[in-house]
């Protein structure tokens, strides 16, 4: 799964390449890929559009009210990704090619699936002739806000991909052959179509990612994202985090870190180089941190997470950032996956150990227990 750098660089070329565009149309390939509200279902039905991929036959299940995603896989893991097979080369710049190395298999896309009249309808009214507003994001979960009072939002999980054709070619996510390929194909499950001739590639090979239509004003209501603590990037959040961070005094550091409800968006690779840079033992119950290591500690969440995003994240495996380059950040950690090596500030050996049930990147000199 992506840490929260990878997606703000997906939230970044969306932004750049689709706000003021307008929807002209939507073509689902996977059920469970698209969801809409049941709010948006239930509105006074508006006549049928005539233009579209989808016709009139049984809808995909709707998803309860306060549902945004689907169950997570048993061993789904929350930072490091599960390797895929070996990826082709990444392009080294934003224009990406829409024609399949000659090496690659062909991949006919799956057909578009048949809806009925409310899924229809609901798609006619709340999506199609939308412009696209703003692309924003909230932790890992993004977010597409159209000009109607409608959102559209999005969990790339695991595998997701955002591909965008027009003038000019750019994608980002899983290194797969589908950034290359010409679209769609086999991973593809959604696919809308904007003003000329634009369109936006939702691809996701383990289909576990999804994007959600509906209100704007009842996004940060849903569950899930209402529950999320500040992030490190919120000049103004240290009062909550210090505040929510109290109520896990027993708990490891560490895990109260990679705990969302806690602060939204830190991953394995961050707590462990946020602590590194903080000076505090990964294994510190949270009532032996001093409120001013707190501090210290989310000073240094903020300037790991905001180099990562300037080097194009850290996910060296399973994504790639907005210009289609593989994240630069593990080439300047200091601890993480640097174990046997030594401290880039006192010189000791830096540790591998295991904290909160994850794989921890230490120094024993620096930060001690």
């Amino acid at each position: 799964m992506p840490e929260l750098p990878e997606v703000e660089t997906v939230r970044r070329g969306l932004e750049r390449l689709l706000v003021s565009r307008r929807l002209t149309e939507l073509v689902v390939r996977e059920a469970k890929s698209w969801q809409i509200d049941p709010v948006l279902l239930e509105a006074d039905p508006a006549p049928a559009a005539t233009a579209g991929a989808i016709s009139d036959q049984a809808p995909p299940p709707t998803p309860d009210p306060g549902s945004i995603s689907d169950p997570a896989p048993p061993s789904a893991p929350t930072a490091e990704p599960v390797p895929d097979a070996a990826p082709p080369s990444a392009p080294s710049s934003g224009s990406i090619p829409d024609s399949v190395p000659p090496s690659a298999p062909a991949r006919p896309p799956a057909p578009p699936l048949s809806l009925d009249q409310a899924w229809l309808q609901a798609r006619d009214r709340h999506l199609i002739g939308a412009r696209v507003a703003g692309a924003r994001r909230r932790a890992k979960v993004l977010i597409l806000d159209l000009d109607n009072g409608n959102s559209l939002v999005c969990h790339l999980k695991m595998t997701g991909q955002m591909v965008v054709r027009g003038d000019e070619d750019w994608g980002a996510g899983h290194p797969t052959d589908s950034l290359l390929a010409r679209l769609p194909d086999r991973s593809t499950r959604l696919e809308f179509g904007f003003e000329a001739d634009w369109r936006l590639f939702f691809n996701d090979q383990r289909k576990f990612g999804w994007v959600r239509l509906m209100p704007t004003a009842a996004v940060e209501q849903l569950s899930f994202i209402a529950s999320l603590g500040p992030e490190p990037f919120d000049p103004d959040g240290f009062a909550e985090f210090q505040r929510r961070i109290a109520r896990h005094g027993r708990t490891s550091v560490k895990a109260a870190l990679l705990d969302q409800s806690v602060v939204a968006g830190i991953g394995n690779i961050y707590a462990d180089e946020s602590l590194w840079a903080g000076r505090v033992h990964p294994a510190r119950p949270v009532a032996q941190v001093s409120d001013a290591k707190l501090r210290q500690l989310w000073r240094a969440a903020a300037e790991v997470m905001r180099l990562s995003i300037e080097l194009g994240g850290s996910t060296d495996r399973n994504y790639v950032d907005a210009e289609g380059k593989r994240g630069s950040y593990l080439g300047f950690a200091n601890v993480f996956r640097r174990e046997g090596q030594p401290c880039p500030r006192c010189g000791a050996t830096i540790v591998k150990t295991r904290v909160a049930g994850r794989g921890t990147h230490l120094c024993p000199h620096c930060q001690r227990l």
